[in-house]
């Protein structure tokens, strides 16, 4: 509830987290919303100590709140942390990593770069609920500029989209992923591993699709080369990639490295499925909250590229 649960404004949130101790104490009941567990033995009770540890009484073992979380060892203040997550989560288009270095005085791009990257691996649950009712799915592509080719005989990186329809003209819930390569069965396997069975996938043409009606699915679908309109044939689908473009021009203005594109994904479906929030202190909560379930993000971890190639 806002207010108690979470700060309604960017003044509350400075006056609930003045020091790192109101930090540390918001963060335990994030992390052990039903009490103190020790991670050695189990054990429940504990007693703080001077040092802002948690010690089980059973097995003397000393735990910190923000061991094996994200904001494990850092020796950046936690206030400044929880400033950083509530820019990034009350701009209805996020900020670019130039943005967040200003607002807070960062001495470099790239430390604002890798906070950044830090919060988007905690943006996506991976036991999140899977998508269902009628979910429509198709690739769209993202990148550069490909003269005189489109789809997949272009450059651009292919990005796998599911998207819940609720109804004829509202969107639910969205996946992303990157493909290796587009039009293949990958594609299948990311309808499998993102909507619930039982569910309708609507589709394009494509034959390697038609097997989704053998896999639990109630598989509908129209050839969109042969429509009157063939962004009709899909359109949520359409609705969610032209937005997702306008992001990524709009927000991170093209400076989107193909390694990386995952995450910027992970933080668009964030943003998405929470549009219809009516409190911006509700996603600060929501991403803190995973965040002290999100292993540490070394910076190697962070810079190490999947792919060779350059989506920029």
């Amino acid at each position: 509830m806002a207010g108690e649960d979470y700060p309604r404004t960017y003044q509350q949130l400075q006056d609930w987290f003045r020091d790192d101790a109101a930090c540390l104490d918001y963060l335990a009941r994030l992390r052990w919303p039903a009490g103190f567990t020790c991670p050695v033995c189990g054990g429940g009770e504990s007693w703080r100590t001077k040092q802002g540890l948690w010690m089980c009484r059973a097995c003397g073992r000393k735990t910190s709140v923000t061991a094996g979380t994200i904001f494990h060892r850092t020796r950046t203040p936690l206030s400044t942390w929880f400033a950083a997550i509530w820019f990034i989560t009350s701009q209805k288009n996020g900020v670019s990593a130039q943005g967040l270095q200003r607002v807070l005085g960062f001495g470099s791009y790239e430390t604002a770069w890798a906070w950044m990257h830090k919060l988007r691996r905690a943006m996506v649950r991976p036991d999140r609920d899977l998508l269902s009712g009628v979910v429509e799915l198709d690739e769209t592509f993202v990148g550069g500029r490909s003269t005189g080719r489109i789809g997949a005989s272009s450059d651009k990186v292919p990005i796998m989209v599911a998207v819940e329809r609720d109804g004829p003209r509202r969107l639910g819930r969205v996946r992303f992923q990157v493909a290796a390569a587009p039009n293949t069965l990958e594609l299948v396997e990311f309808a499998t591993a993102t909507i619930a069975p039982g569910s309708t996938v609507r589709t394009d043409g494509a034959r390697m699709l038609r097997r989704l009606a053998d896999l639990g699915y109630t598989h509908e679908y129209v050839d969109g080369y042969r429509a009157p309109d063939p962004a009709a044939v899909l359109p949520g689908v359409h609705m969610v990639a032209s937005l997702l473009k306008r992001w990524l021009i709009g927000t991170l203005h093209y400076g989107v490295d193909r390694a990386q594109l995952p995450y910027y994904l992970d933080e668009y479906a964030f943003r998405f499925n929470r549009r219809s929030s009516t409190s911006r202190g509700l996603l600060f909560y929501r991403l803190l909250q995973q965040a002290v379930h999100t292993d540490p993000q070394p910076l190697p971890t962070l810079v190490r590229p999947f792919y060779q190639a350059d989506c920029s």
